[in-house]
């Protein structure tokens, strides 16, 4: 199973997500207290949005990620958070995968 926390932004900048984008690419990984199975972001840049895709290989890894990414520096974010969302994901289909 994999799970997923969904979490919305406004006021992303292009500027705010290469920087992201560079602090990831340099990393080994997500953060030692966050045990995250994958990233994935996807920027509206016309609106300024943002929404991050956080996922975990459990339930527990994901209420552990939550409770980390919650403590954050406002920050170290791509904009203002507006939302979370947590949850099992259910459909995971790719056309040609």
């Amino acid at each position: 199973m994999v799970y997923v926390r969904v979490v919305r932004f406004t006021d992303v900048t292009s500027a705010r997500v290469e920087e992201l984008l560079a602090r990831i690419e340099e990393g080994e990984g997500p953060p030692p207290d966050v045990p995250a199975s994958g990233l994935q972001l996807v920027f509206d840049e016309t609106h300024g949005t943002a929404v991050v895709l956080q996922l975990f290989e459990s339930e527990q890894d994901m209420q552990a990620g939550d409770r980390a990414f919650g403590a954050m520096d406002p920050a170290e974010t791509p904009g203002t958070r507006v939302s979370v969302d947590m949850g099992e994901l259910k459909v995971d289909r790719r056309v040609g995968a």
